[in-house]
């Protein structure tokens, strides 16, 4: 039913929120916790990573992982032949280059903290963080690029597993 001034009618009074501004942060365990129900302040648990790559969640069709790329670091040139990419930057500023050859990158722009950035299947990019402070994002795959659980500390640590 609805009151005189045609709202919904909400007990928020008996109901008060779960967060309220100015609150201390709530600092998560970082891991995989696909592929069960999962709900995460993202910006936040973004912030608090500081490994190269982290799998927080993989499912069968889709996979969530968290990065902290180095001043003057980059992600490394890849590409992803079969599936799409989004990313979301949280903090940090950088360049993401992207082209059809891997030694013709001819897009590129500047990105910072909210910027989102869409990698189309079979295009080569790399991310390079230009500013003076890690580069902190989140990165979507559909389907998953990493097995689950995945954790690299280290871009060297990546780069061994990518090798192996």
């Amino acid at each position: 039913m609805y009151n005189d001034y045609k709202t919904y009618p909400y007990p928020y009074w008996g109901n008060p929120p779960m967060h309220c501004p100015g609150s201390p942060k709530q600092l998560i365990k970082l891991k995989d916790y696909g592929p069960e129900p999962f709900v995460v302040n993202i910006e936040e648990t973004t912030k608090q990573n500081n490994n190269f790559r982290i799998a927080l969640w993989t499912g069968k069709y889709l996979q969530l992982t968290l990065m902290s790329i180095n001043v003057g670091d980059d992600i490394g040139l890849e590409i992803h032949r079969d599936h799409d990419q989004f990313i979301r930057i949280e903090e940090g500023q950088g360049i993401i280059k992207m082209g059809d050859r891997k030694d013709r990158l001819d897009f590129q722009a500047k990105i910072y903290d909210d910027y989102a950035i869409i990698i189309p299947a079979g295009k080569w990019h790399n991310l390079i963080n230009t500013g003076c402070t890690p580069l902190k994002l989140y990165s979507i795959y559909a389907p998953p690029e990493h097995p689950h659980g995945t954790i690299h500390e280290t871009k060297k640590d990546a780069e061994k597993h990518h090798e192996g």
